[in-house]
């Protein structure tokens, strides 16, 4: 049962708003659900009824999940700009010329690590509007060309990534036909972060069904990753919405360098991590959570783990090397740590306290997202090919 009242929250994310999330990306011509890949070798070897991963990688051909969100966002922006409502927007009505002479020229304002932009660069370009995309220090140079091929003006700052959100909002405020478009929430600015996070809707509306068509009525398990909550709030809140009386087991799992969630967990409030968040998994290296995700994933998530880098290295050489008879799943840093400490409790006996505490037993079926594909190709090599980052214990 909750701990306290997150009834706003947690309808963000009912299915009625994320059946007109899904309805909206069906109109886009790139739209095809993404694979939900089952180990079903890697559960036999550890003895579990089931391990699925939802495999972002093929999202929109742009290697990760978070155009949903930003593609979403501008939509329900451009809908209540126009008075019209979501289910009157799709992808046609988006980049017609008639939608273009009313909205003007509008620059969308965004920073990121490399995903989000790159979704909101997207969605800007075809929506022949500007983008300004601002990445934090250490951001790689395949992410920024990526954004910077979608027509953005996009820079890498000296900054830390929630400096960087800073500076990319005062900009926004400052262009009298500026829209800042973040996947976190602060107070003030809850609105197109609720849109964002409904966008991601469609990842585990898409999930669900595939588990029924293989005959996963729920599963029982499902970790999964956060930066500043966004999509842990968006997935953890759909999967609440639909199983209130017994949800599933849902874990948290964030780079211990940016592990905010964590310690707010432990503080009993939304307290922040400051610093460099040096990290190889740089889709999560955000120091201060959502506000409006936090409410559902204090209420909801039953256990946080803070995971170190090696966690992730693991995960994405797990996956891009499975059993034989399991299909590989190409994934990046950040899409692989859930993986990675799923891997790990299953094998490693120096964690099973926490597997007998999740409760993990021969009837459980654990779900994963893969968020993102091999977007920083030489990364993923320095982990795959070269074994960087190798387990603590080994």
């Amino acid at each position: 049962m909750p701990k306290t009242d997150c009834g706003k929250s947690l309808s963000l994310m009912s299915g009625g708003e994320t059946e007109k999330a899904l309805r909206f990306h069906k109109s886009f011509p790139q739209y095809a659900e993404t694979p939900l890949v089952n180990l079903s070798h890697l559960a036999a070897y550890f003895g579990i009824k089931g391990i699925y991963v939802k495999d972002e990688s093929f999202r929109f051909d742009l290697d990760a999940f978070k155009v949903l969100g930003g593609s979403y966002a501008i939509a329900r922006y451009i809908a209540k700009t126009l008075k019209k409502d979501i289910a009157e927007i799709d992808y046609n009505t988006l980049i017609s010329d008639e939608t273009k002479q009313k909205l003007g020229d509008i620059t969308f304002y965004t920073a990121t690590d490399g995903n989000h932009g790159r979704g909101v660069a997207w969605a800007a370009n075809k929506l022949r509007q500007k983008s300004v995309v601002l990445m934090p220090k250490g951001s790689s140079q395949a992410r920024l060309q990526n954004i910077l091929n979608e027509g953005a003006d996009a820079s890498i700052t000296d900054l830390n990534y929630d400096d960087a959100v800073r500076r990319a909002g005062k900009k926004a405020a400052a262009d009298s036909h500026g829209v800042m478009v973040q996947d976190t929430a602060w107070e003030g600015y809850e609105e197109i972060p609720g849109w964002i996070m409904q966008g991601y809707g469609s990842m585990s509306a898409e999930t669900f069904a595939q588990l029924k068509a293989v005959g996963v009525e729920k599963p029982t398990h499902i970790f999964i990753q956060a930066g500043v909550g966004s999509l842990a709030g968006s997935v953890i809140g759909y999967f609440a919405n639909l199983f209130p009386d017994n949800p599933p087991v849902m874990t948290v799992v964030e780079a211990s360098a940016a592990d905010c969630l964590y310690i707010s967990n432990l503080a009993g409030k939304l307290v922040g991590v400051k610093g460099n968040l040096s990290t190889i998994m740089a889709g999560l290296a955000c120091g201060e959570g959502n506000t409006i995700s936090w409410e559902i994933i204090k209420n909801y998530a039953q256990f946080f783990v803070s995971a170190p880098d090696w966690v992730a290295s693991r995960g994405m050489r797990v996956l891009a090397v499975p059993l034989k008879g399991d299909d590989k799943v190409i994934s990046g840093e950040s899409g692989a740590v859930t993986a990675g400490l799923v891997f790990t409790l299953l094998r490693d006996t120096e964690y099973r306290d926490l597997r007998e505490a999740l409760g993990i037993n021969a009837d459980s079926v654990v779900l994963l997202f893969s968020t993102e594909g091999n977007t920083d190709p030489e990364k993923f090599r320095d982990v795959v090919w070269d074994g960087e980052y190798p387990s603590a214990n080994k």
